[in-house]
Parts: structure tokens; sequence; C-alpha cells
């Protein structure tokens, strides 16, 4: 995970004169597609793409962006079969174990979002402890979107604020859109600049909609247990080429 190796990092990509933005979610999809292409059952597609989170969070720390959002389990992958399932909450639970040392070892904050109730009590345990335990950390801030469904979590969000209103904690007048972001999972951890999707596909599915409003997406063909530093680089340098108005216009468009 994050080494610290930002010097070598820059020797290997020219980062300079780069913009480099300060959080990058991923939807991490392909592992699956992977594993067929090699011939190898589903489970070994994603602990290559398990593996690959590591290389990549180091790679993005000595790039120098801040927080790195991950898409790991959605709301609608338990409709994927039992075996598959249970296969992927033992890759979560060595995975979340395995985060404790490297948080320590590479001052990593660690942060989970989504629908922890949904979690058999274990792995709830070990986000709790996991979260506990790397909360002062000022490092890199990785993200780990575990049942996670952005409709799931405005709903959430939603009945929580109708709740406040009934309760008299807050107006319903007052309530702004900083308000909505301030009850959603990532309260606190600013809006994605970068969004990256593998293997080829082109949507959100269901990923970040509040917080990628002015996000700039990135898609490309790679299978996620074969993107590299390399691809996290090009992806940057397009970013670059973007320009970035939310909503405004430059005045060279007059």
């Amino acid at each position: 995970m994050p080494s610290a190796n930002n010097k070598t990092m820059a020797k290997k990509f020219d980062l300079s004169g780069l913009r480099i933005p300060e959080h990058v979610a991923i939807i991490l999809d392909g592992n699956g597609r992977w594993a067929k292409k090699h011939h190898v059952p589903k489970n070994v597609g994603h602990s290559k793409g398990s593996d690959n989170v590591e290389k990549i969070v180091e790679a993005a720390h000595d790039m120098g962006i801040k927080y790195i959002t991950v898409y790991a389990f959605s709301t609608e992958n338990w409709n994927r079969s039992e075996k598959e399932v249970s296969a992927l909450m033992k890759l979560l639970r060595d995975y979340l174990k395995q985060c404790l040392k490297k948080s320590k070892d590479n001052n990593m904050r660690c942060l989970i979002i989504g629908d922890k109730t949904g979690l058999d009590q274990d792995i709830r345990d070990s986000i709790d402890e996991l979260e506990e335990f790397s909360k002062d950390f000022d490092g890199i801030t990785f993200i780990i979107a575990l049942n996670y469904g952005s409709r799931d979590e405005i709903r959430r969000a939603v009945q929580t604020i109708a709740k406040d209103c009934a309760d008299g904690k807050i107006e319903a007048s007052d309530i702004s859109e900083d308000t909505i972001s301030s009850y959603l999972d990532t309260k606190g951890i600013p809006d994605p600049d970068l969004l990256i999707r593998t293997s080829g596909e082109i949507r959100l599915s269901n990923f970040l909609m509040w917080q990628a409003a002015y996000t700039e997406y990135y898609f490309t063909d790679v299978l996620w247990p074969d993107f590299k530093p390399k691809h996290l680089f090009k992806a940057i340098e397009e970013y670059n080429n973007r320009d970035r108005r939310y909503g405004g216009r430059n005045e060279d468009d007059e």
C-alpha cells in the first residue's frame, strides 16, 4: 500500500505540470471476465482483483492523490450466485484483516461506505475495528464501497432527514444541497474529481450518483486485474485535458 515513493513515481511517470485529482473513484469491473479469459474460476479473478487494489492505491498515493474510493460490492451484487457471493464475503473478511496492518504501516485511513446493516455481524465488527484503528492516520484515505448503492444511500439519507425534521432538529425550509450531502455516507469526503470504470462498460451502475454530478468520467477496456499504474496515469493525463467548468462558461467560449 502507500509507500511514500513519490519521487520514484515522478521519475517513472512525468507528473510535472499535471493537475492531480484530489479524489479518484474506481468501479472495479472485469474480474469475472478476466477469470473466463484465463480459464480459471471466478474466485481466482476476484482474488487477482483484490490484490490489484493494493497496487493501485499505492500508485495513487505516490502520485499525490488524497482520496481513493473503490466500488467493491454493490447492493445488486447479492443477486449473484450463492457460491460467488460466499467467495466474495470470504475475500472481504480476509482483506479487512489485512487492512489493519497495512493501514498502520502506510499511515492510511480506511473508511467503508454502504449499508453495513446488511452485512454479517463479524464483518461489521471488523469494519468498526478498522475504521477506529485508522481514524487518525493522515496519509491517503482509502474508501471501500461495500453493500453500497447510490439510490439506497440517498433513500437512507432522506429517511434520516425526514426523522430529524419530525423531531424538530432541522427545518424543511433550511434543507440545502450541503444539508443532503451531510447525511450521505460520504459526509466529510470531497466529491470525486475523476471516476474510472474498467472493462469497457460505460455506465455508473448506481455508484456515487449524487457525488459525481460534476465528476470527470474515464472509461477503459482494460479488465480490472490488468489495470496498472500506467493506466491510472493515462486516466490522469486525460483528466488534465478536460475543462472543468461546473456549468459555467470560459471567456474563450463567448
